[in-house]
């Protein structure tokens, strides 16, 4: 239904337009007021909540506060997105891809929202990418995974502001072999859907082509998401011959796997590289084992707590002093796409010199090149809608002295290196030799 304050001031003509094309024209409508919507998707409930929802969930909010107060450093210090202040609808990302499909409609079409942001489940991404289409509304994925959003079908009003797993995987595998370069086994131990399956797959891949003496494991370990017990699975890692352990466990599942892992002595016995281990080195503590080959999706979290940026360390000091605890990987993936939402409302305002209508707001994200919080975001593939940004590997080694996790051997692989170049699929580059790769 249209609201009256929608339809105050315009004519019949405005009128019947809005009501034939529903909500998506609704938000558009919505771009040319003193506000905006901003819809934030996290796991507010669930196993991933902790170790993911909440976390990427408070970076969202804090930069949202920051940007409507102006407090955010240059280049980003002026006040709104485009000069809109933006309200904040946070909303839980638990229940399966057809809760949120339903959930999505219900925030565009009878909210009015302008902007959908966050995600992590693969599966709601790969689910909500033409609905957003349908309805031509920005939305923005936070931290999903999956390659398959751009590589199958070209999107019109989705991005994506971080690397997808691919790189994840190809860094890891680099790191891997040029640290351990007499390796002779692997084997691995991942989530059975889509994203542990593809996480393997890339590793597997790229390692083969970097050290094609080292074998793979006949035995992968490949349990059910948020199985939560693993006893059986650490039994059969550690009986396995292979010398490390790859997975892309993230979660409640991360965090059950290290400590019952650590009980049993596993990080003892193998070398394991936690592809999404970062999201929980600050909540796990000490009870995160010594050499570890930790990523975070990206050069997030703990891998880039020292970067003296003014960005940067505002974000650190701000998300700390509200929050009690360093920003994890999800926080500044989060953070990240909120940054993005306000570098393309404040591109399209300027351009058009006056509030941006949906379709400018997207036409200055596709494409974009910013400076974010951690690291360079370049809009380069998909059209101009998946980002491409640096990969970061390091090994975990507590401070006593700081009383803090910290990493040793840290590494960082260009965006070039670890991302396919546009219009070629990640597995079709992998197999020919990673063609084109800039690693140096």
């Amino acid at each position: 239904m249209l609201t009256k304050k929608l339809i105050r001031g315009v004519g019949l003509a405005a009128v019947s337009a809005i009501a034939i094309s529903g909500g998506a024209a609704q938000a558009q409508d919505a771009t040319k007021q003193d506000t905006i919507k901003i819809a934030v998707a996290a796991f507010l409930s669930g196993g991933a909540a902790g170790p993911f929802g909440v976390p990427g969930r408070n970076g969202a909010e804090l930069v949202i506060d920051a940007i409507n107060a102006g407090k955010l450093p240059a280049p980003y210090a002026a006040k709104g997105f485009g000069g809109a202040t933006a309200e904040g609808i946070f909303f839980d990302e638990s229940g399966g891809a057809t809760k949120q499909v339903a959930e999505y409609r219900n925030l565009v079409q009878k909210r009015g929202v302008n902007v959908v942001i966050g995600y992590v489940g693969s599966g709601n991404c790969i689910a909500l990418s033409p609905v957003a289409d349908e309805l031509k509304t920005l939305t923005i994925f936070s931290t999903c995974g999956t390659p398959r959003i751009f590589e199958e079908s070209p999107r019109s009003y989705v991005f994506r502001s971080m690397s997808h797993a691919t790189a994840d995987n190809i860094a890891a595998a680099h790191y891997v072999a040029d640290k351990f370069p007499n390796l002779k086994g692997y084997t691995g131990i991942n989530q059975n859907y889509s994203w542990g399956q593809d996480s393997w797959r890339d590793f597997d891949l790229t390692l083969q082509t970097r050290n094609s003496s080292a074998k793979a494991s006949e035995k992968l370990q490949f349990p059910k998401i948020f199985a939560g017990q693993y006893g059986t699975e650490i039994s059969a890692l550690s009986l396995d011959k292979s010398e490390l352990v790859h997975s892309s466990f993230w979660g409640g599942d991360l965090e059950a796997f290290v400590i019952q892992g650590g009980a049993r002595g596993l990080f003892k016995k193998k070398t394991a590289v936690l592809t999404v281990g970062g999201a929980a080195s600050y909540r796990l503590g000490k009870r995160m084992p010594d050499n570890i080959i930790l990523g975070d999706r990206g050069p997030y979290g703990i891998l880039v707590r020292d970067r003296k940026t003014a960005l940067n360390t505002w974000f650190i000091n701000a998300f700390k002093d509200r929050y009690g605890t360093y920003p994890s990987g999800p926080a500044y993936h989060y953070a990240q796409s909120i940054l993005a939402t306000k570098v393309a409302y404040d591109k399209a305002a300027a351009s058009a010199g006056m509030a941006p209508t949906q379709e400018q707001v997207v036409a200055a994200l596709k494409g974009a090149t910013f400076e974010s919080f951690s690291t360079t975001v370049d809009m380069a593939l998909g059209n101009g809608h998946q980002a491409i940004t640096e990969a970061a590997y390091g090994i975990t080694r507590y401070n006593n002295e700081a009383g803090e996790p910290a990493l040793t051997d840290v590494k960082f692989f260009p965006a070039k290196c670890v991302m396919p170049p546009d219009g070629v699929t990640s597995v079709d580059w992998i197999k020919g030799g990673m063609k084109g790769a800039t690693c140096s």
